[in-house]
């Protein structure tokens, strides 16, 4: 371990979160309607499978893009060789305008001011190396995604703090509780670059109001630090109301060309919009020269495959195949968001009202033990061994109440989600019968068991790390 470097030998990666320890036993004994019936149904992961069939019918029809091929020739040879960390040009034009269609054309982007990053994962983390040093911090408000632990901490050592929200107002951003996250970091001795937030938000579905974001603008202006908007699910809104973009507030108050203009910053993808994770394409957009020729020569360390780039600027110059694309997306994500709140509902369980996302924001708080995040992480067992769903606490997310959870509704078919909801229906038919606590006591101890080890090899790697230090 001596010959290792501290990231190699320091459990600060984030990986031991209840977040993605679901996934890892989800591997272990994943569903399959065939072949694992009664295995794991995967609902902790925010995927976009609903419109894959219109990606398809697009590929089938445009040969050449596929195929890489220009009027019918093929240029296989000129997208193998190397190629300017830049990106295509054809591409972050045919990106930037999609970005402004999917916002209703209110805001147009530069394509000078666009940076290509492997994922809006690579995105976040250039940015924080873009904008902050070891020992400083960004405020982010709660819940959060839990993979922030790792993509804006783990390389970079810059600290997060959070602005605690509450599900009295919904979960919405105030002054109080920005002004309190700024505090508490003065008193832990760090410098604030910035506030970070994901809009649409990310666990909870929702957009954040236009009040929310000039709040934002001002607090940033008084303090003088940027602000980062995550902006990965703008595609996904379905429902009212509409999405705003960051880029449309400061257009209203006339702030282009100012500094505060410099200081905001947003985060794109198509992993959400076009379901396309796998293709790993992430961008930063500044209006900062200096962020942008940081950010673009960084980017050599987690470029976007100049096949992928091709590929992309065809399809999204299609603008008859993106306009019906878009339209026909919301329909579907609206469709399947009521078919998983209305089940849930059934069962006399509620969700946080939201309009977008790949997800819901589910209140179980009614279902715990106690009023604990204890009780949320026993809760939390016994939805991932016995009723056999991933999904993710809100404790992972770091949400300062107990009991609630993000459950995810777009990467499975209707079937599957139908049987999910059926499980839990059982699940808390069974938990509200008094005939049935003695063996859901003895199913318990069962799972502690057998979760004993798991946890002590946790817990003893933890006190190792600490008296490392």
């Amino acid at each position: 371990m001596a010959m290792l470097s501290r990231k190699a030998t320091f459990n600060s990666h984030g990986q031991d979160s209840e977040y993605f320890l679901g996934w890892e036993e989800y591997e272990k004994n994943s569903y399959h309607e065939v072949e694992n019936p009664n295995g794991i149904i995967q609902m902790g992961l925010a995927e976009n499978q609903l419109s894959f069939d219109l990606l398809e019918s697009w590929l089938k029809q445009n040969p050449d893009a596929a195929g890489f091929k220009r009027d019918g020739e093929s240029i296989f040879r000129e997208l193998a060789l190397f190629q300017d960390y830049h990106g295509l040009p054809a591409f972050k034009k045919a990106l930037v305008e999609f970005m402004s269609e999917i916002r209703g054309n209110k805001v147009s982007f530069d394509q000078n001011k666009l940076v290509l990053t492997a994922g809006a994962t690579s995105a976040n983390e250039t940015l924080m190396f873009c904008l902050a040093d070891r020992g400083e911090a960004f405020l982010l408000p709660t819940p959060y995604y839990p993979g922030f632990d790792r993509d804006l901490k783990w390389r970079t050592e810059v600290d997060i703090v959070p602005i605690h929200c509450f599900s009295s107002n919904g979960f919405q951003i105030t002054e109080s509780a920005l002004e309190e996250a700024y505090l508490q970091a003065q008193k832990r001795n760090l410098r604030v670059k910035g506030v970070l937030i994901t809009n649409p938000s990310n666990p909870l579905g929702t957009t954040t109001s236009r009040d929310e974001l000039n709040l934002l603008v001002d607090f940033i202006i008084a303090k003088g630090i940027h602000l980062i908007s995550d902006e990965i699910y703008s595609g996904t809104v379905f429902d009212t109301p509409g999405f705003v973009s960051i880029m449309e507030v400061l257009m209203d108050r006339n702030y282009m060309d100012t500094e505060v203009w410099k200081r905001v910053h947003i985060v794109y993808s198509l992993s959400k919009d076009l379901g396309l994770p796998g293709f790993r394409v992430g961008a930063i957009y500044s209006n900062d020269g200096a962020v942008v020729s940081t950010a673009t020569k960084m980017s050599s360390f987690g470029l976007v495959s100049s096949q992928t780039q091709y590929l992309l600027s065809a399809m999204l110059s299609d603008k008859k195949f993106t306009k019906n694309y878009i339209s026909e997306n919301h329909k579907r994500l609206n469709k399947r968001h009521q078919m998983l709140v209305s089940g849930l509902r059934n069962t006399g369980i509620d969700c946080l009202k939201s309009n977008a996302g790949l997800f819901c924001w589910v209140d179980m708080r009614h279902l715990l033990s106690s009023n604990t995040f204890e009780a949320e992480m026993e809760l939390w067992k016994k939805i991932l061994y016995d009723v056999r769903l991933n999904i993710s606490p809100g404790s992972s997310c770091h949400c300062t109440e107990p009991g609630w959870f993000r459950v995810c509704f777009a990467n499975m078919s209707e079937d599957t989600l139908n049987l999910a909801l059926e499980r839990i229906k059982a699940f808390v038919e069974s938990s509200s019968s008094p005939n049935n606590n003695q063996s859901r006591n003895q199913c318990n101890k069962n799972q502690r068991r057998k979760s004993f080890t798991k946890w002590v090899f946790r817990l003893s790697f933890r006190d190792r790390e600490a008296s490392e230090r």
